[in-house]
């Protein structure tokens, strides 16, 4: 499991009105993806870590192909693997980058900072990655696909497995969040896998 680059800047907190959005696309066909189910246990995820207010995060299910390329492009590891996380850490993702992109303009005011909804990140799941890794490592391909929302929602709000310490308390929430929001693991999915 990878996380990708990250600035280690601090984010912005998100606006206290608003809501939660998630969204979840299956870009892939080779394993079957339940979208609303991943969202929802994403959106209970979001929720116990204290994600409240205007913010948005993005999960995506991609072919081994594509992940094989962002795996060599974000990582500099050849082939695919199961999950990559890319936290946005920029205090605010200047709007309007293109010109079709723009939210400013003669018919619209401009966007506050504090009005902007909190871009959290995207977490990127590979599930023909997910399917082969599962005997071994959480037990069924669903319990792995829940493995890997969480362990990339983690990585989008901060937590890494870097160092030993990060490790552990990292392992040791995504198995509460799991055991709560998944129901129990038939097996630590860390006890042969490392991180």
């Amino acid at each position: 499991m990878r996380s990708g680059p990250s600035s280690g800047a601090r984010r912005r907190r998100p606006p206290e009105d608003g809501s939660l959005e998630v969204f979840v696309a299956d870009e892939q066909d080779a394993l079957p993806v339940d979208v609303a189910r991943w969202a929802h246990l994403a959106r209970q995820v979001l929720d116990a870590q204290g994600v409240r207010g205007d913010a948005e995060l993005s999960i995506l299910f991609v072919d081994d192909e594509a992940m094989a390329g962002l795996n060599q492009q974000f990582m500099g590891a050849a082939g695919p693997t199961d999950v990559l996380a890319f936290p946005i850490d920029d205090d605010l993702v200047e709007m309007g980058g293109r010109p079709d992109a723009s939210t400013t303009g003669p018919d619209r005011s401009p966007t506050e900072p504090d009005d902007a909804p909190l871009l959290l990140g995207d977490v990127v799941i590979c599930p023909a990655v997910a399917v082969t890794n599962a005997p071994a490592h959480a037990g069924s391909y669903d319990d792995e696909v829940a493995l890997l929302v969480v362990h990339g929602i983690l990585h989008v709000l901060g937590m890494d497995h870097a160092d030993e310490s990060g490790a552990a308390a990292m392992r040791s929430r995504e198995r509460e969040l799991i055991e709560r929001f998944h129901g129990v693991l038939p097996r630590d999915p860390w006890a042969e896998a490392s991180s």
